[in-house]
């Protein structure tokens, strides 16, 4: 995790090197709730905060696996 910002924002292609889900899967999963809401920055620009990110890892690792 030493590469993810402590403050800041991530972009998506960033996000998606960093949580292993497909693109529609991420969508689906920040309108469902699993996943954080996105900040828009621009017209055209989606970002999430780093922080968000990061706490959604630690959430990730510390659950146990699904079958």
């Amino acid at each position: 995790m030493s590469q993810l910002p402590s403050t800041g924002f991530l972009r998506l292609p960033q996000v998606l090197a960093l949580i292993p889900v497909s693109r529609s899967a991420w969508w689906a999963g920040c309108k469902s709730g699993r996943y954080p809401k996105p900040v828009k920055l621009g017209p055209r620009t989606t970002a999430w905060r780093a922080a968000d990110i990061a706490a959604l890892l630690e959430k990730l690792t510390a659950e146990p696996e699904e079958k």
